[in-house]
């Protein structure tokens, strides 16, 4: 087998788990050039395999997230990789000029959920957010070619507001698995629906970023940012529709209010590209 017809083949292994797992990107994806589509497809396996390694292998998730991250560290290093979602992700890495931090952080984070399940204070979550999360939306910005710092601070935020709502939409899957990102000290002192309150109240607080960092960015990207943003405020909302009780019952955001919401980013997009050209220019 050549070279291209392998990565022709590592291509199809993401796009099938992309499909399995990332409802809203097959959405997505088709609005977006094919080369950003790729290069993000490639992304999001990444991470689907990384978590998978660490939430699916049983007694056997340290040894392979440390085998992975060996995998990954030569991927980085120069070394032709052998699993085929860093057999894709290599090209993208390269051409895009992708640091490795993000892709460490994220497996960090998973090595990290096999000894602690439980956060006592909102530093704790955080710290670990800044592993688990923050690290989807740099390697996002860095496919779209945005260093800038400010942008990357308002990308960490929405980021892990995102995780926040999905914890806080998880809460009762999360039991299951022997885990609570509900904090301890709100445990402590209030309901389980009042600790998921005010997990939700942070999470729309770190969404708000949104609005300024889909100012920052690449017109072709903003549509996309604001999908995520609406997307995790919509789950929010589901939350308090049903009394934050997620202990009890999970809420989940239906097809048509995902498509309400991708219509909904794509105007605000149209809005902010028309007030950006109404906008004198400067000399």
């Amino acid at each position: 087998m050549n070279e291209l017809t392998e990565l022709a083949s590592a291509d199809a292994y993401c796009r099938h788990l992309v499909r399995r797992h990332y409802e809203n990107f097959s959405v997505i994806s088709r609005f977006l050039p094919a080369d950003v589509a790729r290069d993000l497809t490639r992304i999001y396996a990444y991470c689907r395999c990384t978590d998978d390694f660490g939430d699916e292998s049983g007694d056997r998730a340290l040894e392979r997230l440390r085998s992975w991250r060996a995998g990954v560290d030569a991927m980085f290093a120069g070394y032709a990789p052998i699993h085929p979602v860093l057999l894709a992700l290599r090209e993208t890495v390269e051409r895009r000029r992708l640091a490795p931090q993000p892709f460490v952080d994220l497996i960090a984070a998973n090595i990290q959920d096999q000894t602690v399940n439980r956060y006592a204070s909102w530093d704790e979550l955080h710290a670990y957010c800044m592993l688990s999360a923050a690290p989807v939306g740099r390697m996002v910005l860095g496919v779209y070619g945005v260093s800038d710092r400010h942008a990357a601070s308002l990308s960490d935020d929405v980021c892990i507001g995102l995780q926040l709502a999905n914890h806080a939409q998880d809460v009762r899957r999360d039991a299951a698995r022997s885990r609570c990102y509900l904090l301890q000290s709100d445990l402590q002192t209030g309901s389980v629906a009042d600790a998921v309150r005010a997990l939700c109240l942070r999470a729309r607080e770190l969404l708000r970023s949104g609005v300024e960092l889909e100012t920052l960015v690449p017109r072709r990207l903003r549509a996309q940012l604001a999908l995520y943003r609406l997307g995790g405020n919509a789950i929010l909302d589901r939350i308090s529709a049903v009394g934050y009780q997620t202990d009890r019952v999970r809420p989940v955001v239906t097809p048509a209010m995902k498509l309400m919401l991708l219509t909904r980013a794509w105007v605000e997009g149209l809005r902010e590209q028309r007030r950006t050209q109404a906008r004198p220019q400067t000399v």
